[in-house]
């Protein structure tokens, strides 16, 4: 008797764990910020996107694929030509996620690694585009207008894969050596110019000091010989009178 009830129970157990192993593969979890895609064997992928929460799917049939939503940084370096024909480097940082209800016909023609397979080629386009409409001194001095038209041109891009950017920013901007080498040289010889013009006018006023120091002394020299002219020996004699007081 007591044989037949432990196995009733272990009957029991055991269906109520194969239960459980159905019930527990028929269940999956998105997270906050992310969405899934349903994969059908029989009918291909579903146009339905899910959305948070706990759901339930048929099991060996169904699969989901879930998509991070929430927007991701990436950073993308590319070398490209400036008008004037300047190699420039360029590293640009791009916030994206992508369009939650175009998540199946992404998944469709690009694939899971979709960042992978479209920022890269498409920021690389644009920035070669961009940059050659500027030559390396517009580039430097119009930097905030060069990032404000590879975001326009950049978001345009990416809507078509399904794509949103929610920030696009020029993060580092570096040029050739010949170019770099050149543009020190300018400073140098600017620096060296400033300094020889701080020279002349240095010169300049000291000559004009000198000039005003002679022409004090000329006027002094003059006022005595008229003072001697006029008093004689006497303003002499005074002289030596207020020497020897002192």
């Amino acid at each position: 008797m007591a044989a037949k009830v432990f196995e009733s129970i272990g009957k029991f157990g055991l269906a109520l764990a194969v239960a459980g192993g159905v019930v527990n593969s028929a269940l999956y979890n998105v997270d906050a910020g992310h969405r899934a895609v349903i994969f059908d064997r029989f009918r291909g992928v579903q146009d339905i996107v899910v959305g948070e929460g706990t759901h339930f799917l048929i099991p060996w049939v169904q699969k989901p694929i879930i998509f991070d939503c929430r927007s991701r940084p990436r950073n993308v370096p590319v070398i490209t030509g400036s008008k004037d024909l300047q190699n420039v480097n360029i590293t640009l940082r791009i916030l994206f996620r992508p369009v939650a209800s175009q998540l199946p016909r992404i998944f469709t023609s690009i694939g899971e690694d979709y960042d992978e397979r479209v920022l890269p080629s498409i920021t690389t386009e644009i920035l070669k585009s961009v940059v050659a409409r500027f030559d390396a001194g517009e580039l430097i001095t119009q930097r905030e207008l060069v990032s404000r038209q590879v975001s326009d041109d950049l978001t345009e891009r990416a809507a078509t894969f399904g794509l949103i950017l929610d920030d696009v920013s020029l993060t580092h901007l570096t040029f050739g050596k010949e170019f770099t080498e050149a543009v020190e040289a300018k400073q140098v010889a600017q620096q060296e110019a400033e300094r020889a013009r701080f020279v002349v006018e240095k010169a300049e006023q000291q000559k004009k000091a000198a000039i005003i120091s002679a022409e004090g002394d000329s006027k002094a020299a003059e006022l005595i010989a008229n003072s001697l002219a006029t008093a004689g020996d006497g303003l002499i004699e005074l002289r030596k009178l207020e020497a020897a007081e002192d």
